[in-house]
């Protein structure tokens, strides 16, 4: 089934359902096209709303296949609330600021080595893990301090 509209993560997701024998529907590519369209993070519950043609389940279910092949990232916020973004970058954490909101991605923060070292002490094999620092942005932390 072809595309309607060009949009690179569409596309990508698209062809890699393809590669991995997942079914090509029009739901699917229209939970895609949503979540290309989300500006910062998101909740599932807000894609829901987003698409009210497309049932719950199946925007979870959805959004859950788009975690399993990388193209969102799970963003855990302050509150405990579970936020979702699209991953441009392999494995990375987040800066999430408690006053805005606005989560950044954290690169370059090679901590693995040193977490598999700790857990093979207590004879615990690290598969992987997530990482979510909270505080303020630069912008955040400016007004505070201007105040």
């Amino acid at each position: 089934m072809p595309t309607k509209a060009h949009h690179p993560l569409v596309e990508d997701f698209l062809a890699r359902l393809e590669e991995k024998d997942y079914r090509h529907t029009g739901t699917r590519e229209e939970v895609a096209r949503a979540v290309a369209q989300q500006g910062s993070h998101f909740t599932a519950e807000a894609l829901c709303e987003a698409l009210p043609r497309v049932g719950r389940a199946t925007v979870y279910r959805n959004v859950k296949l788009l975690v399993e092949m990388g193209f969102l990232c799970r963003v855990l916020m302050e509150d405990g609330e579970l936020h979702y973004q699209v991953s441009h970058k392999g494995h990375h954490h987040h800066l999430i600021c408690t006053y805005c909101g606005q989560s950044q991605d954290l690169l370059n923060c090679d901590f693995q080595g040193l977490l598999k070292e700790k857990a093979s002490t207590q004879g615990f094999e690290v598969e992987g893990h997530t990482v979510e620092l909270y505080g303020r942005c630069r912008t955040c932390a400016s007004e505070a301090t201007a105040s």
